[in-house]
């Protein structure tokens, strides 16, 4: 830092304050300051700060893995919006029983970070005592939880509102399929059933549990099984709402692989608005995942600023029907396969 001062023709303690982003410091003596530090490859030391500040500059995020594509699109939003607040991003993915036990025996993140984002991961009730023994603030994403700072969306009036729009093309046999093994969403996974059951009651539409049916999101052989059944009801289904976009994906490729016509014998309905939806022409309700995360990385960074303020703020981002060509009117007679 003096050697920067030196260069610069300032103060060590003006070097200090341009680093740290404070506004006290004029734009003329802030540019030159930080032409010295890129000449000189210098940075400020987050260990060495901390030692000042009690902060690390670092949020922590947990997530269930790395594989999902909402855990990835949601990532992609933090990380800018926390380099934005000049604050880094330490990723801690725990997937396996062993990882997972590692995780809250030791407690990585104590002193490694001033926040904790919980992005769509089940925790149970030991898991949570432990992350409060953090002694850092806890931001849940993707899932609302009560006297906490949460970033989610109303999932069971999504799904709500995405069977009303398969009732209104005239559906009245709609299946849902949803992931048999939710991997941390499942508070997701129960509010849209919720909602599709909601919508149903409130169209007068009796409620057949035949259609509705658990899939392995990565098994193919378990999806086809599922659909085969749907299939061969004796009044089998006109429309399929997957829980999931990745879901409708598989489920389309087994329609058309049956030569069942979609959206003239069957219409599919998926959730997300994946990165791959408009090529595969897939009706969706669509949650704006990477302002999820954008979101929930800017609430890390007011919680951190002020606790008080900010600790039980819920922010619900909105989720909006993008219809194509998946979805369509319910045919006059419907019949479960053929050309």
């Amino acid at each position: 830092m003096a050697d920067v001062a030196q260069r610069a023709g300032v103060s060590p303690s003006t070097v200090s304050r341009t680093m740290r982003g404070l506004s006290t410091v004029s734009p003329e003596t802030r540019a030159r300051v930080e032409k010295a530090a890129r000449e000189l490859s210098f940075s400020i030391s987050r260990s060495a700060s901390s030692l000042v500040t009690g902060r690390t500059g670092r949020v922590a995020v947990l997530v269930p893995n790395l594989e999902s594509w909402f855990l990835g699109a949601a990532l992609a939003g933090m990380a800018p919006a926390l380099a934005e607040a000049g604050m880094d991003m330490l990723v801690y993915s725990v997937t396996t029983p062993e990882e997972r036990a590692h995780f809250f025996d030791h407690l990585p993140a104590r002193r490694n970070a001033d926040a904790l984002l919980v992005v769509s991961f089940a925790l149970s009730p030991g898991e949570r005592a432990r992350l409060d023994d953090l002694g850092i603030p806890l931001i849940f994403v993707s899932q609302h939880e009560e006297h906490r700072a949460s970033v989610y969306v109303d999932d069971a009036e999504a799904a709500l509102r995405g069977t009303r729009h398969l009732i209104n093309l005239g559906h009245r046999r709609i299946a849902y399929l949803e992931p048999a093994d939710p991997s941390g969403f499942a508070w997701s996974s129960r509010a849209r059933l919720d909602g599709y059951r909601t919508a149903l009651a409130e169209a007068g539409i009796e409620h057949d549990e035949e259609l509705v049916r658990q899939v392995a999101q990565w098994q193919g052989p378990v999806l086809d099984a599922a659909v085969g059944r749907l299939l061969s009801m004796a009044a089998p289904p006109t429309a399929i709402f997957a829980e999931t976009d990745d879901i409708a994906f598989r489920l389309l490729t087994v329609l058309r692989g049956a030569n069942v016509r979609v959206p003239d014998r069957v219409s599919v309905l998926g959730f997300d608005d994946h990165a791959m939806a408009a090529a595969w022409d897939l009706s969706t309700m669509a949650q704006p995942v990477r302002r999820l995360g954008r979101e929930a990385a800017e609430l890390a960074h007011a919680v951190i600023g002020d606790p008080e303020a900010n600790l039980e703020r819920h922010v619900v981002l909105p989720v909006e029907l993008v219809p194509r060509g998946s979805t369509g009117p319910a045919p006059r007679s419907p019949v479960a396969g053929g050309a």
